[in-house]
């Protein structure tokens, strides 16, 4: 693809290692110590806090034949745009040391025909074994698209072949009438006990029918918000997280707050703001309600430029 601006490739460090490339990443585990023994500022909140998001328990997206998006909670998405189907992130259960507060609002086993598996890193709440196990046996005719040296990986869970890898800034190879795009986060990858970083990390463009949605995966503030809107100056729709983003000095580097989520939609003049990636799973300090009560209060302060659109979880918007 063309850039309007120098790009020498997807960096690696000097153990050939993928890294950030305004941001490196520094995995911590002493910082990680600090964290995990200092007091929680809303500690009492947390504890009392019961709330979830909202749930719709609906399959007729799976029939319509419309363009749609579907939250699934956390970072789990339906998206078919120009009649192609997509998952994206699917995530259906409990993760190791994790249980969902939201239920799935399907029977995942009812998830048949996809065209295309987006898998945006290796973490267990993006990249779950038995959700793609299971994806893999009722979609064989699946094409899974993900970052570089993701291929392995996803041949062992999946037992399909049909796998891409991608650089930043790189197309993948789909049909004629669908582009789809891996774009650079802010984020790691580590999945066992000495693989940090060997996997790449990204964020997807997906293009179709005259419309262009940017899901940015986990990822931190940075300039590639700006650049994305450079690049794709007609975002319709901006799929971010919100969540997980407690306490600051930890969580920023991987994961961006609602203050700076409503920043990187700005940044890229996003027609349609949709958040993601809280309420599912409690990964951080913050109580589960928090990232959208903090969004909805920005909302409120006119902070977001473009239109806000906060989906219930199995909710299927129209596009």
């Amino acid at each position: 693809m063309q850039l309007p601006f120098d790009w020498k490739g997807t960096p690696v460090d000097e153990n050939g290692k993928f890294m950030n490339y305004e941001f490196p990443h520094k995995y911590s585990f002493s910082e990680f110590l600090k964290w995990r023994l200092q007091r929680n500022p809303q500690k009492a909140e947390k504890e009392t806090d019961r709330w979830i998001p909202d749930i719709v328990y609906n399959e007729d997206f799976l029939h319509s034949g419309k363009d749609c998006i579907v939250w699934f909670g956390h970072a789990s998405f339906f998206i078919r745009l120009g009649g192609v189907n997509i998952l994206i992130d699917p995530v259906f259960y409990n993760i190791p040391l994790f249980k969902r507060r939201t239920p799935f609002p399907i029977d995942p086993a009812k998830l048949k025909g996809l065209d295309y598996i987006l898998i945006s890193h290796n973490h267990l709440d993006h990249c779950d074994k038995r959700s793609l196990r299971l994806l893999a046996q009722n979609n064989p005719q699946a094409i899974y698209l993900t970052g570089l040296k993701m291929e392995g990986l996803l041949k062992k869970l999946t037992g399909n072949e049909q796998v891409q890898t991608a650089g930043w800034y790189q197309q993948y190879h789909t049909e004629a009438h669908i582009k789809v795009f891996f774009l650079p986060a802010r984020h790691w990858a580590k999945r066992g006990f000495r693989d940090l970083n060997n996997q790449l990390w990204g964020a997807f463009v997906i293009q179709a029918g005259g419309k262009t949605i940017y899901f940015a995966a986990d990822s931190g503030y940075g300039s590639h918000f700006t650049d994305v809107g450079r690049i794709f100056p007609h975002i319709d729709y901006c799929i971010v997280g919100i969540g997980a983003y407690k306490p600051a000095f930890f969580m920023s580097q991987s994961h961006i707050s609602p203050q700076d989520a409503v920043r990187a939609a700005n940044d890229m003049h996003a027609s349609v703001m949709i958040p993601m990636h809280y309420g599912t799973f409690d990964l951080s300090d913050e109580p589960l309600s928090d990232p959208l009560t903090t969004l909805k209060g920005l909302e409120k302060q006119g902070a977001i430029q473009g239109k806000l659109e906060v989906l219930k979880v199995g909710e299927a918007l129209g596009i």
